[in-house]
């Protein structure tokens, strides 16, 4: 025969059970929800142009505005002595290529030899009026260490190569992906074939939507 009392236990504690298993369910499931838009936010985050830079005149630009183009992403200073040969190489660039989606990014840095001391605005009148620079150029940044801006920690990371001195050369395809990372010591004369071949492949693109 059953105990009155200990029926009522047991009831009991099977609708504590309940009670207990229903908010428990929720947690996971927002829990669950949490950690998918987390991961669909680090997802969305996977290439260069998903981030954020500050321009050499101070303002906020999206890199998505460069998507669909071929960008080469240069830590340039302007008392190197790699300084001379790689502007001109690179205005040159901009100008043969500029029109056909593709664009040289610059980004002044200070970090080797302090060799780019100045502030963003002589740096700017610096490569404009010496070297004639119509490319893009943003504020000056860290490239490396542990202070490095979050978009040349992408293109280390995606390359496996981290700058040692100025005038490293990152190439970054229209989806944002890196595709190669050159040192100092290769001239622009040198990577000029590999941003045409991938011009090439966006007007290839074209004729076939066409």
């Amino acid at each position: 025969m059953l105990d009155p009392e200990g029926s009522v236990e047991h009831r009991a504690s099977s609708s504590f059970s309940r009670v207990f298993f229903i908010p428990l369910a929720m947690v996971l499931a927002v829990a669950t929800l949490l950690f998918l838009a987390f991961a669909a936010s680090q997802q969305k985050e996977n290439d260069f142009y998903t981030f954020k830079m500050v321009n050499i005149r101070g303002k906020l630009v999206s890199l998505e505005k460069y998507r669909g183009s071929v960008s080469l992403v240069v830590n340039v200073a302007s008392e190197c002595g790699f300084t001379d040969s790689h502007y001109k190489a690179l205005q040159q660039l901009q100008r043969d290529l500029g029109s056909q989606h593709f664009n040289v990014l610059a980004f002044p840095c200070n970090q080797f030899g302090q060799q780019e001391p100045d502030s963003n605005k002589e740096i700017e009148s610096f490569a404009r009026k010496t070297y004639g620079a119509t490319f893009p150029m943003f504020s000056k940044i860290a490239v490396t260490g542990a202070g490095a801006n979050a978009a040349f920690k992408y293109l280390i990371e995606s390359t496996g190569e981290e700058p040692t001195w100025n005038f490293w050369k990152y190439l970054v395809a229209p989806n944002g992906k890196v595709v190669k990372a050159w040192d100092s010591t290769v001239t622009i004369q040198e990577i000029k074939p590999y941003i045409t071949e991938l011009l090439r492949k966006i007007l290839l693109k074209q004729k076939d939507e066409l």
